[in-house]
């Protein structure tokens, strides 16, 4: 993998169930389990599926109008069976307003499609989630 290819972030405990992850840019955000108010890493999960639609959706009809409301809830449900714990039934549902004028019908226009490009090709999030992505789990020597 080349640096132009690779993403990562790095977690540090910071409590008792709580941690701290950063990126390589100087960003962090706190989570935790489901027992306090930080998001848990299911939120994460759902909140970077609708995060990454949302930005792709921007960007495409913010060449147009920029949104005066763009927002989306993203849920699904999360079950327990034999193989394993596992998040299904997901859903992003989007609600996104343009001004009025010519420059709102444009955006409004492409709207559908960006959802569409987004969720088939665009979104990185969605598609490693719906496509097979093996996860290696190793301790780091030393």
């Amino acid at each position: 993998m080349t640096d132009d290819t690779a993403r990562s972030v790095e977690l540090e405990r910071i409590g008792a169930h709580v941690y701290r992850a950063r990126n390589p840019r100087g960003g962090s955000l706190i989570f935790g389990s489901a027992d306090g108010p930080e998001f848990s890493p299911i939120e994460l999960l759902l909140a970077a599926i609708g995060g990454c639609t949302a930005l792709d959706v921007e960007y495409i009809t913010g060449k147009r109008a920029e949104p005066t409301i763009l927002a989306c809830t993203t849920r699904g449900d999360k079950i327990r069976e034999e193989s394993g714990n596992r998040m299904t039934n997901l859903e992003v549902t989007f609600r996104v307003e343009f001004p009025a004028g010519e420059a709102g019908d444009a955006a409004r226009t492409v709207l559908p499609d960006a959802l569409r490009k987004s969720h088939d090709r665009l979104c990185t999030v969605t598609r490693t989630v719906e496509l097979p992505s093996p996860v290696t789990t190793r301790l780091a020597e030393g």
